[in-house]
């Protein structure tokens, strides 16, 4: 990224209060909301691919796996610029002179690699109108929970997340960037019978990569060898991404994303909630998702 652009970006950051709006209630950045009908109206196109999912559940793992089943494994192809700039995210709106997820997209070949974190009412139609194939990656709530805090503690373009204590409730409750966990995964789940969509579970993806690259392979009706795909399956890895700059989100200075507070790959892992919440917060949870998660069909795993 041009070192210019990125200093006019951290100029522009530092001087910003970083504040919530809210679209059909759900919770987004200010820049999000004000330019939204740009966002509502985006024009997909019938070969694009979506990865959607609700924040920290596997998005950048998924983006980089569908990438690379498009380049065939070609690793080199797989690094030709960072994942936010190779697969724009059209819900995100940064700073001037930083292009818009949607201008980005605009500029761009078919076919095309998108994501959105939006909960499936918030969609642009478009994407519906064209026939596009999703990709949605759900992850455990209690996982999800943690991973998001310890996110917007680092990332300086949404709130920061207060005490563990008032993130648990805000979380439960829906008041974090993009809303409720509870609703996102719901209604994405609810639409696969409607639409082109391939649900992933981001617990099976760590239990076994190659089952789950496959599934995505036959999903996006390509044909590679066990070869390419045990090198996807090595490039897309937890470590391997980790140590990939076009992956680790190292190209940000500090002051946009703070990784001396805790890395963006942190630990990949199923169960890390276990290190987190109190007994008395898993109780409230366990409640809470029942009440919510009942009748809805979906079932995830806490622990492996």
């Amino acid at each position: 990224m041009d070192p210019a652009m990125m200093e006019e970006v951290v100029k522009k950051m530092l001087n910003a209060q970083v504040t919530m709006g809210h679209i059909e209630g759900v919770p987004l950045p200010d820049s999000t909301c004000d330019a939204w009908d740009s966002i509502y109206n985006f024009q997909a196109r019938e070969d694009d691919i979506l990865v959607a999912t609700f924040p920290k559940a596997g998005t950048t793992w998924m983006q980089e796996i569908v990438d690379l089943i498009l380049q065939e494994g070609d690793a080199e192809k797989g690094r030709r610029a960072p994942c936010f700039i190779k697969v724009p995210f059209i819900d995100l709106i940064p700073p001037k002179p930083m292009p818009s997820g949607v201008e980005l997209a605009q500029t761009m070949k078919s076919p095309r690699v998108l994501k959105t974190h939006l909960p499936i009412n918030l969609l642009p139609p478009s994407f519906w109108e064209k026939n596009v194939k999703a990709v949605y990656v759900a992850r455990n709530a209690k996982d999800c929970m943690v991973s998001y805090y310890y996110f917007q503690k680092i990332n300086k373009g949404l709130p920061p997340p207060g005490t563990w204590e008032n993130y648990f409730s805000a979380f439960l409750s829906g008041d974090v960037p993009w809303g409720s966990w509870f609703d996102h995964v719901i209604g994405w789940w609810k639409a696969m019978d409607k639409h082109q969509i391939l649900f992933i579970f981001y617990e099976d993806m760590i239990e076994d990569p190659m089952r789950e690259i496959r599934k995505v392979m036959k999903f996006l009706g390509k044909d590679l060898s066990d070869e390419v795909l045990e090198n996807i399956k090595h490039h897309t890895s937890f470590q391997t991404m980790k140590e990939n700059p076009m992956t680790n989100f190292s190209v940000f200075p500090n002051v946009i994303f703070d990784q001396t507070i805790s890395p963006f790959m942190r630990k990949g892992t199923v169960g890390d909630w276990k290190n987190h919440f109190t007994v008395a917060q898993n109780i409230i949870f366990d409640e809470e998702y029942k009440k919510k998660m009942e009748g809805s069909g979906l079932n995830f795993r806490t622990e492996l």
